[in-house]
């Protein structure tokens, strides 16, 4: 997944003038927010969004490495950036992220035009590094390093929907996960400190938060406090309530949940509050409980499905959504199928599905049972179909139904139409004007009555003034 950063932020002045920048996000949320920081810190810095990659002044990549393919992309950037900065020596060429991390010195070996390699526990490090740069140095900084709190404003790519770090790094050892090793281990931010990120995103007119950590029922456990009850003064449950009562955000999300930390408290807190909207991210990778203790995932089929039950038992209507992996060294085809049948039986409304990829360093990696590409296509072939169909037959509960929409913006194939999501993630189109003298905008809370359904989409028609349904 690629995503690009530009335009300038609302309300950030810069300093001085330096070029043009153009900033390129493989991969995950965390890479989104920490792109967003970086782009804000630029900006602060003087520079200002480009508007085309091959021209910008400061070109920088923040990089995947946990699939192999998302990799070899970085590289192919790379040799054409590399190939500009030998004709335009002030050019500059920035890696960050984990691929950064995890290559380090040697990137400078294998790119040598090369201005700045850094890991993501130094986004928030980026003008230090580039005065360097400036001031003639080949930076590296992938040395573990304690992350400072958020001192610059981010440029949100979103004016209504932002996102907010709430703890960096993963303390898991998944065998098959290359995070842990480029993105370090577990930090928490402190509560007040997110509340009052929120609280200024809130002033900018921002309608809902994502709180995000690589594993954020981790949250808190390496802040310090113990409650009168003896459990851990710090949690993702304690947040939440936290942060609920922020004034003007409308809607919370988290991501992304782990099986073996998903509480029923937390599912409690989630019931009760309702400013947290019905859509839960929880990864199974697996439905086969040999190859989930083969990844060192720490839970069973049946844990996962017990959450999952206590989810739709307090909360009928929540969507569920996951990741899944197949092909991993070994998963045999009876294996592989138990994963078929699990996606089936929960139903779920959204699957994030990968073939195994070997990552460097990684146990998985060097074991000898390694399944055959083709095997790997067709597999994925395969569950792609089924979590299309199982998609499609959760969105049909939405026909005729009158959802809340959060209006995001426009939908780039229909200027007349706005597009935003439901409480349960839900993809929505419908017409920016209703029809009644209104013009809804990106930002509104819409009330749609859907008339369409797609696996993955709704699309609707906005309730008019007086309207009830």
């Amino acid at each position: 997944m690629t995503a690009t950063v530009s335009g300038p932020p609302a309300d950030q002045a810069p300093s001085a003038r330096r070029g043009s920048y153009w900033i390129t996000t493989f991969g995950c949320q965390m890479n989104k927010a920490d792109s967003e920081r970086m782009a804000g810190i630029l900006e602060a810095m003087g520079y200002r969004p480009g508007s085309d990659e091959h021209t910008a002044d400061l070109v920088l990549y923040n990089t995947c490495t946990i699939r192999d393919n998302a990799e070899q992309k970085v590289y192919s950037y790379l040799g054409r950036q590399a190939r500009r900065k030998r004709i335009n020596p002030a050019l500059t060429l920035v890696v960050a992220g984990c691929v950064a991390q995890q290559e380090g010195e040697s990137l400078l070996r294998r790119v040598p035009e090369l201005d700045l390699v850094m890991g993501p526990q130094h986004a928030n490090r980026l003008e230090a590094l580039l005065t360097r740069v400036e001031n003639g140095q080949q930076v590296v900084a992938t040395e573990e390093h304690h992350i400072l709190e958020d001192i610059t404003a981010a440029r949100r790519d979103s004016a209504v929907c932002a996102w907010v770090n709430v703890i960096y790094g993963c303390n898991e050892h998944c065998t098959y996960c290359v995070v842990p090793a480029v993105r370090g281990r577990e930090q928490s931010r402190r509560p007040e400190a997110i509340r009052a990120e929120m609280a200024e995103l809130a002033a900018r007119g921002f309608r809902e938060i994502t709180l995000l950590g690589q594993n954020i029922d981790a949250y808190g456990r390496d802040l310090p406090g113990i409650t009168s009850e003896g459990r851990r003064a710090h949690t993702l449950t304690d947040l939440l309530h936290a942060v609920h009562d922020v004034r003007g955000i409308e809607r919370i999300r988290f991501a992304t949940s782990h099986p073996r930390y998903f509480t029923d408290r937390l599912i409690d807190a989630c019931a009760d509050l309702p400013r947290v909207c019905e859509h839960f991210h929880i990864p199974f990778q697996s439905g086969d409980d040999e190859v989930l203790r083969a990844m060192a995932r720490g839970y069973t089929v049946e844990r996962y499905r017990r959450i999952i039950d206590r989810i739709r038992d307090r909360i009928p209507d929540a969507a569920i959504s996951a990741d899944v992996i197949v092909a991993f060294p070994g998963e045999t085809d009876t294996q592989y199928r138990r994963t078929l049948d699990l996606i089936e039986a929960i139903g779920f409304d959204q699957v994030n599905t990968a073939a195994y990829s070997p990552r460097p360093g990684t146990p998985a990696a060097d074991w000898p049972d390694q399944l055959p590409e083709a095997v790997k296509v067709e597999r994925l072939r395969e569950i792609n179909a089924l979590v299309e169909k199982v998609a499609g037959q959760r969105s049909a509960r939405y026909l005729g139904r009158r959802e809340q929409v959060l209006a995001e913006g426009l939908n780039p194939r229909d200027p007349s139409q706005l597009m935003g999501r439901t409480r349960t993630n839900r993809l929505t189109f419908f017409a920016a004007d209703p029809g009644d003298g209104r013009l809804h905008r990106p930002g509104d809370l819409v009330d749609v009555v859907i008339e369409a359904v797609r696996p993955f989409s709704l699309s609707g028609r906005p309730l008019g003034r007086g309207e009830v349904r």
